[in-house]
């Protein structure tokens, strides 16, 4: 790894928020700067310490870590915030990929930025992009929607809404509702609808199912549906 001497970026300003990307399922994937950064700031924000505790012990690398997540995020960000205005340097980083994005670190960034206090992306994977970047569905535009609601009545109102959508959408789905949403898509889009759902990206079970909408239905149907899924959805007039 360079060293920190010879590349000024790998050290933590005081008085800095770093937005820090961690793996999301390969470790190797986390890079040098990430490394150097959560080695060296005074306080690593996360979702679980138990989870980046874990990860950040293979890297030998032991900070002090605060609990930052969906119940105590609000209060927990203007904190943070406050420290940061004293001097002190905080990186934020979900369990995994790149915080913000359907996980923990807007309001920490919207705080800083109200407090006119600098944020500094160290940039690394992401769920999303790994997905779009390998599935061979249109590039040119998307629209990420997260996690829709559980609701089926949600859900279909969602899809019917972008049927027509001139780019790909991308979504992010529970283990316990892949089944039924991949059914859902067949129901309301069609069954050559042409979509790509992906598991465990970058793990050593990392599965793409990419095809028409049936058929990666019943490829699903016959599969386990354990770990983290990733789901894209082509333009109507889209052939693979």
């Amino acid at each position: 790894m360079t060293s920190p001497a010879a590349n000024p970026s790998l050290t933590p300003q005081p008085g800095h928020l770093y937005v820090v990307a961690t793996p999301i399922g390969n470790l190797a994937d986390l890079t040098d700067r990430a490394r150097a950064i959560l080695g060296a700031v005074d306080l690593v924000a996360c979702e679980d310490t138990r989870t980046t505790g874990a990860m950040l012990t293979r890297f030998g690398v032991h900070r002090e870590l605060v609990a930052y997540h969906d119940h105590n995020e609000t209060e927990t960000a203007e904190r943070l915030a406050g420290l940061i205005a004293t001097g002190k340097s905080v990186a934020v980083v979900s369990d995994a990929g790149t915080p913000g994005l359907s996980d923990p670190g807007f309001r920490i960034v919207r705080a800083c930025r109200r407090l006119g206090l600098p944020v500094v992306p160290v940039p690394g994977p992401s769920a999303l992009v790994t997905v779009l970047s390998a599935a061979g569905l249109p590039t040119n535009g998307f629209l990420f929607a997260g996690f829709l609601p559980p609701k089926t009545a949600a859900r279909t109102a969602f899809l019917e809404k972008y049927r027509a959508f001139d780019y790909t959408l991308a979504l992010y789905e529970s283990c316990h509702r892949i089944d039924k949403f991949a059914a859902e898509i067949v129901a309301v889009l069609g069954p050559d609808r042409v979509i790509c759902i992906a598991k465990e990206v970058t793990k050593l079970h990392e599965t793409f199912f990419v095809g028409p909408a049936a058929a990666v239905n019943a490829q699903l149907a016959k599969a386990s549906l354990k770990g983290e899924f990733v789901v894209l959805i082509a333009p109507g007039d889209y052939l693979l």
